[in-house]
């Protein structure tokens, strides 16, 4: 039995990765690089995500937003609430060292979020290490090569 459950993964992997080449073809996935130690113990350094651009968050989604302060870096939080016209984005492990979010510069502003994680995926050398779904993601997680490298983000 143990052979047909990592067939089973296996094929779950490339439908995943299948779906996945499709609709971002179509221009409304992006993926981006965690990097940092904001979002633990949701997201590690190291995991890659799936966001869907342009995707309107509600409270509790994760988000990857532009910098308020520094325009070229991304920032990935949990989106909370709604506030003077934005959003109140936070990080999960608020211990984090150089945590950066809402608290430091207020309500992000509607413009700057990217759009809502759906996904999260990781190298094949971490694929069987664990399963934790994220609040927001699809449901399925996929450890696929792209043909190009997620764009990095920071806390």
């Amino acid at each position: 039995m143990p052979n047909r459950g990592r067939r089973c993964a296996a094929l779950c992997t490339l439908a995943g990765a299948a779906l996945f080449a499709l609709v971002k073809a179509r221009g409304r996935l992006r993926t981006v690089a965690v990097a940092g130690d904001s979002m633990l113990p949701v997201l590690r350094p190291g995991d890659w995500l799936v966001v869907r651009a342009g995707a309107v968050p509600a409270a509790g989604d994760l988000v990857v937003a532009r910098h308020p302060e520094r325009p070229g870096v991304l920032i990935v939080k949990r989106a909370t609430r709604r506030a003077d016209g934005g959003w109140w984005l936070e990080s999960d492990n608020q211990r984090a060292r150089g945590r950066r979010d809402s608290w430091d510069f207020g309500a992000v502003p509607d413009d700057l979020i990217v759009g809502r994680v759906v996904a999260r995926y990781w190298p094949l050398s971490r694929a069987g290490a664990r399963r934790i779904d994220t609040r927001a993601a699809l449901g399925w997680q996929a450890a696929v090569a792209l043909d190009r490298p997620a764009q990095r983000s920071e806390q």
